[in-house]
């Protein structure tokens, strides 16, 4: 009994530091059992204290009566399935007759305490059936990402959802978003993350940086254009749609609407064109959009107009040419100007860092998800990264980018700087880029250079 006693002292022990100190582990180990359990044992009496459960049918009310039994009790929904996940569990549910997906999404919180979980989140699977995704622990708290996250063309993984899931920017899905947050808010390492992602892909990365290319001139290896001034900003929006212009004509040039051609050769977007004629897709990420929309003489005025009639041309007209657009900023509203809204409701894709005001907040979401506005003023000061992001639709998820550093992001471009494509029309544009050698040791009166 001594021995018992000791080896169940050791394991509960171990189990508490790693609950405490390594929840992932904890969860694969000893979590998973202990939340199966509770799930399994618990489930009718949840059900019924949530108010999940449906009366029973009339004929078996009416076969309780004629055997002179008692009534009998409501009844659950049916446990289709129930699977461990390295984060949690994943329940579906077949419905019964009068319920619907709101009435779990609703509940979710009080599921949440009833089954002891960090997070549990309802989706409609299919008419009747839903899926429960229970979270573990809290897997935004020290993010880590699968080691194996399956990208796709133009599908990067750039944060971890709170379901577990990994979160996707998908530009064949979303073709264009906007990225706001205040200054330390994790904006910066999310667009970072981004950028690494797509280093590896077949695209073509431009950038606008206007605190004089700070943030993405170190990751200039791999970029085929880059401005880091309004003026440069100007002349570059207005190639780009010059290069849109251009693939619109090879597009209509291929797709000879004969009668003799079949419908899956007929494109209207690059897509679907001949491999030697496809054109390498463009990803246009633009930081601190402000700096391109504010002004303070006439000339900056023209020169504003000019940037932001180029931007919403490339926003309603560039995903058929394969130009996507990520616009970064702190505020992104009517203040900053004529065609700011109309830019913003080209921009499908919204994702929310921690903000200073509500109105902020509302900016990115008070015209497709007012619910998310709350939980975007919400986010806390100590856990930079973490983010609601939302679309069109109304959806929305709470994630959290896991930190990268610049240096790795850095080496993550240079590793893939073969990949960078040249295009005609941008050439102007190509960032001057310094020796790969080490910089020599600089002297009294001349100007270190950047390695």
């Amino acid at each position: 009994m001594t021995v018992l006693a000791v080896t169940l002292a050791l394991v509960a022990s171990v189990a508490l530091l790693l609950r405490w100190q390594r929840p992932a582990w904890y969860w694969m180990t000893f979590g998973i059992l202990f939340a199966v359990v509770r799930v399994v044992v618990r489930y009718a009496t949840v059900m019924d204290a949530c108010g999940l459960t449906v009366p029973a049918s009339r004929w078996r009310l009416a076969l309780a009566r004629m055997a002179n039994r008692p009534v009998p009790e409501p009844r659950a929904p049916r446990i289709l399935r129930l699977r461990p996940t390295r984060t949690g569990l994943v329940m579906r549910v077949k419905l019964r007759p009068g319920q619907d997906a709101f009435d779990f999404s609703a509940a979710s919180d009080r599921l949440r305490h009833s089954f002891v979980m960090q997070n549990v989140t309802a989706r409609e699977i299919r008419s009747g059936v839903i899926e429960l995704r229970m979270t573990g622990y809290d897997v935004l708290k020290r993010v880590q990402m699968p080691a194996i996250a399956a990208g796709g063309v133009m599908r990067v993984p750039v944060a971890m959802r709170e379901d577990g899931e990994v979160y996707y920017r998908d530009y064949r899905q979303t073709p264009h978003a906007l990225n706001v947050g205040a200054t330390q808010s994790g904006k910066s390492v999310y667009q970072r993350n981004l950028v690494a992602g797509l280093a590896a892909l077949d695209v073509a990365l431009v950038g606008i940086d206007c605190k004089q290319g700070v943030e993405l001139a170190p990751l200039a290896r791999r970029f085929t254009a880059l401005a880091d001034n309004p003026d440069t900003a100007a002349e570059l929006l207005d190639a780009l749609v010059e290069h849109m212009t251009d693939v619109y004509q090879v597009i209509r040039r291929e797709q000879r609407l004969s009668a003799d051609i079949p419908d899956v050769e007929i494109t209207a977007d690059i897509w679907d064109l001949p491999d030697h004629l496809c054109p390498t897709p463009i990803v246009l990420v633009v930081d601190e959009v402000a700096e391109l929309a504010l002004f303070a003489t006439k000339e900056e005025e023209k020169r504003r107009d000019r940037i932001i009639t180029a931007l919403v041309r490339l926003a309603q007209l560039g995903r058929a040419a394969g130009i996507y657009l990520e616009i970064c900023g702190q505020r992104f509203g009517s203040e900053l100007g004529k065609g700011i809204t109309m830019l913003r409701a080209q921009l499908t894709g919204r994702t929310a860092h921690r903000v200073n005001d509500e109105t902020s907040a509302n900016m990115a979401f008070g015209d497709i998800a007012p619910d998310a506005v709350l939980a975007t003023i919400q986010i806390p000061t100590d856990r930079p990264g973490t983010a609601v992001a939302g679309d069109s639709a109304g959806g929305w998820v709470r994630i959290r980018t896991p930190h990268l550093t610049l240096r790795r992001a850095v080496n993550t471009c240079n590793a893939h700087a073969h990949q960078t494509p040249e295009i005609p029309a941008l050439d102007a544009f190509r960032p001057v880029l310094p020796s790969m050698a080490k910089a020599p040791a600089t002297t009294a009166g001349t100007a270190p250079v950047i390695a």
